[in-house]
C-alpha cells in the first residue's frame, strides 16, 4: 500500500458490507421473531424508510412504526434498536486485516457510514473496530447520507483534503459514482475485492 501523490492519502471506508459483513440468516430470524415480519427481502418494510432513518430525517420511533405498521412501545423500541445494531456488528476479517496494516503504517484512515444515530452511538460506546479510524462520520449525526454530494464535500473539508487525495471504499455503486464525480479515488468493494492489491495502486 504505497502512494505516489504529493500528499499521503486518506483512506475513507464505508462500514456496512465493507468493515462489517451482511447479517446472517440467524440475525434476521431473531429480528423477525421480535417483529413478526419477514424483513430480509429488499422489498420489505425494513428497507422502505431506511434512507430517511439513516439520514436522520426520521427517528427510531417513527422508523420502527413504519416498519411494523403500528406505534411501538418504548421497551420494544429499545429491543429492536439493539437487535438491529447487533446484526450489523459482525466484522469482515479481510477488511480488518487491511485496517491493521494501515494502522501499522500510520496511514490516515476515516470512516463514512450511512448509519442511524442510535446505531452509531451503540458502536461508539464499545465496538473495537472504532479504534482503527482517526475520524468517524455517520449520516444520522450529520443529517445527510450518501450518495448526497454534500456529505462527500463535508467530509473532504473536515479532513482538509482534496478529493483526489481521498480513497473511498464502498460496496454501493451509486455511492461510488457520486464520490468519483466529485474527484474522489474510489474502490467498489465486493466479495471478490482484494483491498491489499487495490490500495497499492497509485
Amino acid at each position: 500500500m504505497t502512494d505516489t501523490s504529493r500528499q499521503a492519502p486518506w483512506y475513507l471506508f464505508d462500514y456496512g458490507m465493507v468493515v462489517s459483513t451482511a447479517p446472517r440468516p440467524s440475525d434476521w430470524a431473531t429480528l423477525e421473531q421480535a417483529t413478526g415480519l419477514d424483513l430480509r427481502s429488499a422489498s420489505s418494510s425494513y428497507w422502505a424508510s431506511r434512507e430517511a432513518f439513516d439520514a436522520g430525517r426520521i427517528g427510531p420511533a417513527e422508523y420502527w412504526a413504519e416498519v411494523l405498521g403500528r406505534p411501538v412501545p418504548s421497551a420494544d423500541l429499545d429491543q429492536l434498536e439493539r437487535l438491529d445494531a447487533a446484526q450489523w456488528s459482525r466484522l469482515n476479517p479481510q477488511t480488518i486485516a487491511v485496517l491493521e496494516t494501515l494502522r501499522s503504517r500510520r496511514a490516515k484512515v476515516a470512516l463514512l457510514s450511512n448509519m442511524p444515530r442510535g446505531m452509531a452511538e451503540w458502536h461508539l460506546d464499545g465496538s473495537g473496530w472504532v479504534g482503527y479510524f482517526s475520524r468517524l462520520y455517520f449520516s444520522g449525526k450529520l443529517g445527510m447520507a450518501k450518495p448526497d454530494p454534500r456529505i462527500f464535500r463535508y467530509v473532504a473539508a473536515e479532513l482538509s483534503a482534496h478529493p483526489e487525495d481521498i480513497v473511498f471504499i464502498d460496496d454501493n455503486a451509486t455511492n461510488i459514482a457520486a464520490a468519483r464525480e466529485l474527484g474522489f479515488r474510489t474502490i467498489l468493494h465486493t466479495s471478490q475485492t482484494d483491498l491489499y492489491f487495490d490500495l497499492s495502486k497509485p
